[in-house]
């Protein structure tokens, strides 16, 4: 096992890789560079996407759509700053380089450069600091992250509380009547969009047309410090409500169906009939020997849903109720060509994926030794 995890851990360099590459070779084809943000921001347009005219990695001043009337040196010391150009000087130069020197120019830094000098910052988790936030992109990533884990963890214990104890149910009143119309309830809950139903609970609960239950945005109130610590939990539990129930929608049908065909499978074995033939009672058989079986799929799946959640819904159900994490951070860093923000959320958000998905494989074999990824791999 020792021998499979390393190879698991060696395996995260490569993939890593690949995925900073691809995404980074795909922001040199993206119209309005972080230059253009800049030119658009200072000339009070909001965004670039007006004067788009190429993308991120364009070097010489002339050719950035609404950059008129901004001087030359403003252009060149904005390249300069977010690394599309450096300052080279002749050999013998002895001062310190300076482009109104005559020995020095400025000139483009290519794409690779860019993604090498990228990388080599990243191993030593240097992440530089964001071109438009007064801080480190650490310091915001280290901010944000509590957020989106904390939004996580509670919506997978949700799926995990409601899916259960609904698919023993099913397990044991199959092709009945509850079982047929709980499995339509799920059928159409996986179907739901996670932030179409956030706006339909906004509607409902939150100020939107009908009640105002619920707060439409924020982690908590702005009291939140005078509270006691009763109100304080209080506070937290009553403004995660709607995020958690719109990223546990989707999650908790297919961990139903999960329970139910696991303890189907278990009910029918051998060992079930036996227990039963020897005068068991029924709840006896079923959770003093089933449940143990049969929800060893299902808890070591925890690492495997909590990933599932955290990526497939965090980015827009933290933009739509205002919810300042991470997934939020890297929408509004790709938004603004924030592109420090940008890879370094991607590379978090990548190596997040990747150890969690290592847990969930051991997770397997803690509860369930029979498990050997060791000789599966050989």
């Amino acid at each position: 096992m020792a021998a499979y995890i390393l190879r698991r851990l060696l395996l995260i360099i490569p993939t890593l890789f690949g995925i900073m590459l691809v995404n980074f070779a795909l922001t040199q084809f993206v119209p309005g560079g972080p230059i253009e943000q800049v030119i658009a921001r200072v000339q009070g347009e909001g965004d670039s996407f007006s004067n788009m005219s190429g993308g991120g990695n364009d070097s010489g001043a002339v050719e950035y759509a609404g950059a008129q009337g901004l001087p030359p040196e403003f252009l060149s010391e904005l390249e300069l700053q977010m690394g599309f150009a450096e300052i080279v000087c002749d050999d013998g130069f002895d001062g310190q380089p300076d482009l109104a020197a005559e020995e020095c120019r400025k000139e483009p830094v290519g794409a690779a450069r860019r993604f090498g000098k990228m990388l080599g910052n990243y191993v030593r988790f240097d992440f530089g600091e964001s071109w438009f936030r007064s801080a480190s992109v650490v310091d915001e990533i280290l901010r944000t992250l509590p957020v989106s884990i904390t939004l996580g963890l509670w919506s997978t214990l949700l799926a995990y509380l409601i899916s259960i104890p609904l698919g023993i149910r099913k397990a044991v009143r199959d092709g009945t009547p509850f079982d047929t119309w709980t499995s339509g309830v799920i059928v159409v809950a996986y179907a739901i969009p996670a932030f179409l139903f956030a706006v339909l609970l906004i509607t409902l609960f939150a100020g939107g047309s009908y009640w105002r239950i619920f707060p439409l945005r924020g982690l908590v109130s702005d009291n939140f410090e005078e509270l006691s610590t009763l109100g304080q939990i209080r506070d937290y539990l009553w403004h995660i409500a709607l995020p958690v129930i719109s990223m546990s929608i989707s999650g908790f049908a297919t961990l139903t169906l999960l329970t139910k065909n696991s303890f189907l499978d278990e009910i029918n074995k051998q060992y079930v009939m036996t227990a039963r033939a020897k005068g068991l009672s029924e709840g006896r058989v079923l959770y003093g020997h089933v449940f143990r079986n049969a929800m060893l799929i299902v808890i070591a799946g925890f690492p495997g849903m909590l990933l599932a959640i955290l990526f497939g819904a965090s980015i827009l159900i933290e933009t739509i109720f205002s919810l300042d994490g991470l997934g939020r951070l890297g929408f509004d860093a790709a938004v603004q060509r924030d592109y420090p923000l940008v890879f370094g959320t991607l590379f978090i958000f990548g190596l997040l994926g990747l150890v969690i998905g290592i847990l969930s494989d051991l997770m397997y074999v803690l509860v369930d030794p029979r498990i050997d990824f060791e000789k599966r791999a050989g």
